[in-house]
This record gives structure tokens, sequence and C-alpha cells, in this order.
């Protein structure tokens, strides 16, 4: 499946051909208007020590630089992550 290859980003360690930002991919969008695009999260902590933003940019843009995703990734196509079971809507908010 062509859409697959573009699921098999997720978690690997990209640089932006454009701009050499490199991050990891978090999450990966298809959107209404035929963009396909993944959000790349910078490793580094700002200067705060927080978790920088991370960048939406096109995926023709992304050369992947890691050997293998930085955590497990789960399966979208067969059983609880695919039927929708997964996610923070199924946990109870923290206040």
């Amino acid at each position: 499946m062509e859409i697959k290859k573009h699921f098999d980003l997720l978690g690997f360690e990209v640089e932006d051909k454009v701009t050499d930002l490199k991050g990891i991919v978090n999450s990966v969008c298809f959107d209404l208007f035929g963009c396909i695009q993944a959000d790349v999260r910078p490793k580094e902590l700002n200067k705060d020590g927080e978790l920088k933003k991370g960048f939406w940019l096109d995926i023709n843009r992304l050369k992947k630089i890691g050997k293998k995703p930085v955590m497990d990734v789960p399966n979208f196509e067969y059983g609880y992550t695919a039927e929708g079971n997964q996610g923070a809507a199924d946990k109870p908010m923290r206040v």
C-alpha cells in the first residue's frame, strides 16, 4: 500500500533538505488538499528545559537519517489501535 510508506516515517529521525532542521517524526497528516506532511520535533530541549516546538513539513522535504525508530510504532492496520481504541480519549484527564 502506497500510504504505508508515509507511515514508515513515524519515529524516525529525519532531516529537512531545505533548512537542515533535524528531529523525530511524531505524526503524519493527510489533508483535504492532497498535502502529506510530517510533524518533526527537534530532540534538543529549549533553554528552559522544555520540548521545542515541532514543525509541519512536506514529506518530500524529508530525508530519513535514523537507522531505526526511536520507539515501537503502533500497528495501525490490525488490533486495538487500528480499531480506534487507543489514545488520549480513552484515558481520564489529569487535573
